[in-house]
């Protein structure tokens, strides 16, 4: 069972929204919380999420150097040219986990589409091969539609992702 340590500014219904979790589901998960007093450094269940330290696969993505290791086990299994966010629309720095899943998204999110803990932010293939290497994503990570396709064949939801710059 995943646990989310609550960031200042955090409600319980920016959590619920970032995890893709409807707000029932977190209360009934979380019944000795008011859900009117949460506070940084509260510890939130989110339900039907593996905890990322039973999950043997992470992810590092790497802004600057424009690529995603996939590690198992603490080894480099893997690592992928990936596009990253345009200056004004930068890809955000953090730990996050695999949350979800949409196999043709449709449009410029290729053939899959993996959500990350981040309300509107993903790993996600693309229309414009072209763009892999560069930073002009309005901030997710692109990836070539195959390294997409492979990525989501191994990695379950619950898998970390660390983004560091």
């Amino acid at each position: 069972m995943y646990r989310h340590t609550v960031l200042p500014g955090e409600t319980l219904t920016t959590i619920a929204a970032n995890y893709r979790r409807s707000l029932p589901s977190i209360l009934q998960a979380n019944p000795n919380i008011d859900p009117n007093r949460i506070y940084p450094g509260q510890m939130i269940i989110i339900p039907n999420l593996p905890d990322p330290a039973n999950v043997p696969y992470s992810i590092h993505i790497s802004v600057n150097s424009r690529t995603l290791t996939l590690y198992y086990n603490g080894r480099v299994m893997r690592t992928f040219p990936i596009a990253v966010g345009r200056m004004v629309t930068a890809t955000p720095i953090g730990s996050f986990v695999i949350v979800d899943r949409e196999p043709n998204p449709g449009g410029p999110f290729g053939t899959m589409w993996l959500s990350l803990s981040k309300l509107h932010y993903g790993i996600h293939g693309t229309n414009d091969p072209s763009s892999i290497g560069h930073a002009v994503s309005h901030g997710c990570i692109r990836m070539h539609n195959a390294d997409v396709e492979e990525l989501a064949r191994l990695v379950p939801n619950g898998t970390s992702v660390t983004i560091s710059p």
